[in-house]
């Protein structure tokens, strides 16, 4: 089986990170690429298990030098998926989950064709401004930021290549997890399956004596 990228999509609020950890925790096939940004560390967070969490100085310099396959600023602060998270997650025969926003998706689609983009929907707006609310670490002109740039996000929802509702944690997880399923059966991510259909063939070959 050939690994490959699951890109989850959806505003800030709507689970797409929740989604990825509960995978990671539910599954052997997939790594997770934990993303490097910007933004002030929150309470409960740890830099290198929620985010790599880096000085804008030394982000930017980490561009230049082309740590990052794609990175974006949203709200004000920049988010990137680094290279060697990718590499690695590959390298260990495992499907790479990341979580980004449209931008950053986008800068992948065009990287990795092969790549599985899935977009989370909140079930509502009022759903997705209460999740919001919840976190408590944005004030209300902070809050109104995101909320428009969601209202552009769902915009693109329909560019991707599955959306999953997220209404309920575990059905929303069940729903990514089958995608995941059905994608590693595509005929072009099973490495030897030109070899398993000869074999095939060559067993049938002579199995039953012509008649006469």
């Amino acid at each position: 089986m050939k690994p490959f990228l699951l890109v989850l999509s959806s505003p800030s609020g709507g689970g797409k990170s929740t989604i990825a950890r509960h995978l990671l925790a539910g599954r052997d096939d997939v790594a997770y690429s934990i993303s490097a940004t910007t933004r002030a560390i929150r309470p409960g967070e740890i830099d290198g298990r929620h985010y790599h969490f880096l000085g804008r100085d030394e982000f930017l310099r980490r561009v230049a030098a082309g740590d990052f396959l794609e990175w974006a600023e949203y709200g004000g602060q920049c988010y990137g998926t680094l290279r060697s998270e990718v590499d690695a997650g590959l390298g260990t025969g495992r499907h790479v989950v990341l979580d980004i926003e449209v931008n950053g998706a986008e800068q992948l689609r065009t990287r990795f064709e092969n790549a599985v983009h899935v977009f989370v929907l909140p079930p509502s707006g009022a759903a997705l401004v209460g999740r919001l609310r919840a976190r408590r670490t944005e004030d209300d002109a902070a809050l109104a930021k995101r909320i428009d740039i969601a209202t552009r996000e769902l915009a693109v929802a329909d560019r991707y290549d599955y959306v999953v509702v997220n209404d309920d944690l575990v059905e929303a997880v069940a729903d990514v997890a089958a995608i995941i399923d059905v994608e590693s059966r595509r005929p072009a991510r099973l490495a030897n399956l030109r070899q398993v259909i000869t074999a095939i063939r060559a067993g049938l070959t002579g199995a039953v004596p012509n008649g006469g």
